[in-house]
This record gives structure tokens, sequence and C-alpha cells, in this order.
């Protein structure tokens, strides 16, 4: 799908939100109900990580970055390493907690789709500019 017609799509879905994706496959929002996110209402740390995200870090723990398997089918369906899970610090805890950003497409700093996860990847909602 084009770029037109892709943020065509994703403004006929989500409404009138810029949303933070490029190369967008038709088949991740067309026929479905994705929840969004505006990026400024994530959690002051989800914004920071957005930013580490689109300079290439440096992040916090050793984990972000890694690939992201989509073991539980959350997100539509990619090639193994098509996503990357980036932690979103918790205040307060001493572990990496539930809350995640994972990002999908060829080039981590400038990803085509993010997603935000603050249950441990059992719901994703879109960020959206």
């Amino acid at each position: 799908m084009g770029g037109l017609a892709l943020t065509t799509a994703l403004l006929a879905t989500l409404g009138t939100e810029m949303v933070q994706a490029r190369g967008l496959s038709s088949s991740l929002l067309l026929g479905s109900s994705v929840a969004s996110v505006a990026l400024s209402s994530l959690p002051p740390q989800g914004q920071e990580v957005m930013e580490q995200i689109r300079e290439g870090g440096p992040f916090r723990y050793t984990k972000d970055g890694s690939v992201f398997g989509n073991r539980e089918r959350q997100l539509p369906s990619q090639k193994r390493g098509y996503y990357r899970e980036y932690t979103v610090p918790s205040p307060g805890l001493s572990h990496r907690g539930a809350r995640r950003i994972v990002c999908g497409g060829p080039k981590p700093r400038t990803p085509d789709a993010c997603f935000y996860t603050e249950d441990h990847y059992s719901s994703f909602r879109l960020i959206v500019q």
C-alpha cells in the first residue's frame, strides 16, 4: 500500500491524529479495531524511550532493541526480526516491569510503527503523533 493510501486508511480508522507509522501493512489496521494512544499521552518514561529509539540509544537495559518474537500473536504477523522491544521503566520498581514499546520495521531508528503495552504483551496500542 502506498504512502497516501496508507495515510488515508489510517485516518479513516483512527481519526485525524497523525500516525507514528510509515510502511505499515494494510492488513495491520483495516478490518480490525486497533486501539491507539497519542505519543503525548504515554507516560514520560515512554516518551523518553521513543526519543531514544529515534536517536538509536543509549538504552537502559541490555535487552532493549532485541528482537521481539510476537509469540503472543497480538501484533500483525511479520517475519522474525521485524519487531524490536524496548523497556519503558516503571518508577519504584527494581526490575524491568511490564511496560514495553515494540516497534516494527527494517530500520530500528525509523520504525514503520510502534506499539505500547503496559501489561507485558497482553494488549497493545498503536502509538500515534
